[in-house]
């Protein structure tokens, strides 16, 4: 039996943040039920498609049920308060008040049922001037400071490689809080509203920043960080035929190895009295040779925290990721099996086959007719 089971959600979240709670949720053995506009959510038209299903809303909402509604409808309402009042946890990711506006604040919520937990996706939360501005992932970025930490070649602030602020400060703090509140609702029989803002979020992965900034004097300005490009130990080396060696040789034994690995002279080894003069001759020695030389050198050293800086396609073939058989798991898309990215449980909650694929649009309205 997995750890959610007999535990329902009624997900009214769109596109990124709230979905990838919620398969979350589901994959721990939650019955996840998707509540969806007329139409369905956007998501369900981004490409690439297979016979014109969305990889990417199956990606995220396999093996959820769907009910396709208007809920601004009294209907409509109607019917989803009755599915309310036989469940555990709501999940929304509206802007401030509009739930409460359609008649489902928390309020009216725990009327129905005080055990229930409310769970509010936001940008920049349901208090505060900003909690109205419409924003996305890289002006939550912007708005924490977190963008300007890291600098590309021209001293501009570094595009994230991916949705940090949807991920790290929308959907993990949401899994986090609720399975916090779920055991409060054990212990009590008392629900709680649980207001995630992915700004306010994001500080976390600003611990170093603000430790430095602590006299309130020392504000990084982007790159010089000890982990953000200020330290040799620690950065992105170009290889001749353009790949890259990513350095993490922060404690001295690793530095030390690394160091003898690649002949630096040992007037440069002692990067406290130059760290950019080291930096320097680190990047020269690296560039003088290929990605392949530079694999074959590191390719049985375990004690010297350098990797080569692989593609998303050289990582799935990786045997470190076949092995843990962490992209295992598959969804059949129009008669199609397609591989699926994993959540982030451990492996033995993790699915590793074939798993139940995204919902049809609307296939669980039946449910509301019970």
């Amino acid at each position: 039996m997995k750890p959610l089971s007999g535990i329902r959600v009624v997900d009214f979240t769109t596109l990124l943040p709230g979905p990838l709670a919620t398969l979350i949720l589901s994959e721990a053995g939650a019955e996840v039920i998707k509540i969806e506009r007329p139409g369905g959510e956007d998501i369900r038209r981004s490409p690439p498609f297979v016979n014109n299903e969305s990889v990417m809303f199956a990606m995220l909402n396999r093996g959820k049920r769907s009910i396709e509604i208007d809920i601004k409808n009294k209907s409509g309402l109607e019917k989803i308060i009755r599915l309310i009042k036989s469940s555990d946890i709501v999940i929304d990711q509206f802007r401030p008040g509009v739930m409460e506006r359609i008649g489902l604040g928390y309020e009216k919520l725990k009327s129905l049922k005080k055990s229930i937990i409310h769970c509010s996706i936001s940008g920049y939360g349901q208090t505060g001037p900003k909690k109205y501005i419409a924003a996305h992932d890289i002006n939550y970025m912007a708005d924490s400071g977190l963008l300007s930490l890291a600098k590309d070649s021209n001293g501009a602030p570094a595009m994230p490689a991916t949705q940090i602020a949807d991920i790290a400060g929308g959907s993990y703090p949401a899994v986090i809080n609720i399975l916090l509140a779920l055991r409060h609702a054990e212990k009590t029989g008392i629900g709680n509203y649980l207001d995630i803002a992915m700004t306010d979020n994001l500080f976390p992965f600003m611990w170093m920043a603000l430790g430095v900034a602590h006299d309130k004097k020392n504000f990084p300005k982007g790159g010089d960080l000890h982990l953000t490009g200020a330290s040799p130990r620690y950065g992105i080396y170009q290889t001749a035929d353009f790949g890259f060696l990513a350095l993490g040789a922060l404690e001295e034994k690793f530095w030390l190895r690394f160091c003898e690995l690649v002949e630096l002279n040992t007037s440069f080894i002692d990067d406290r009295k130059d760290p950019e003069k080291t930096k320097k001759e680190v990047t020269k020695i690296v560039k003088a040779k290929n990605t392949e030389y530079w694999k074959n050198l590191l390719k049985n050293e375990i004690n010297i925290c350098c990797s080569i800086v692989n593609s998303v396609e050289d990582a799935l073939k990786d045997s470190q990721v076949i092995e843990r058989q962490l992209v295992a798991a598959s969804v059949n898309l129009s008669g199609k099996n397609i591989t699926v990215m994993p959540t982030p449980l451990a492996p033995i909650w993790r699915p590793k086959k074939l798993i139940d694929g995204a919902p049809v649009l609307g296939e669980a309205n039946s449910m509301l007719e019970r």
